[in-house]
């Protein structure tokens, strides 16, 4: 019985460990799918108009911000259409994509 508690131990570790990797996205995928967000969002940083700026957002707001539009809890027809197209992977590469970037001044 203890031996199956440490066999479980180890393998809940070994899963975490390999999760943060998982969890941070491809940021080479983020900045291919990125074409489309940049017609509209700035690539400057800066927030223009309506549309907020999302270069250097950090990635656990954005991706609960794209989960919340693909689930229709924000109100906004045209992102509610861009995030029910991306899968989860797809968020978080655009995610750490995003957040490694930073404003220009």
């Amino acid at each position: 019985m203890q031996r199956a508690g440490a066999v479980r131990l180890a393998v809940l570790g070994l899963v975490l460990a390999c999760a943060p990797a998982e969890a941070a996205g491809d940021r080479a995928l983020g900045e291919y799918l990125s074409s489309e967000c940049t017609s509209c969002h700035q690539t400057s940083g800066r927030q223009v108009g309506g549309i907020p700026a999302i270069i250097g957002h950090p990635a656990e707001q954005f991706v609960a911000l794209m989960n919340a539009y693909r689930e229709r809890q924000r109100d906004n027809q045209v992102m509610q259409t861009i995030a029910a197209r991306l899968s989860s992977e797809e968020i978080a590469a655009l995610a750490a994509y995003y957040e490694s970037l930073k404003p220009n001044p």
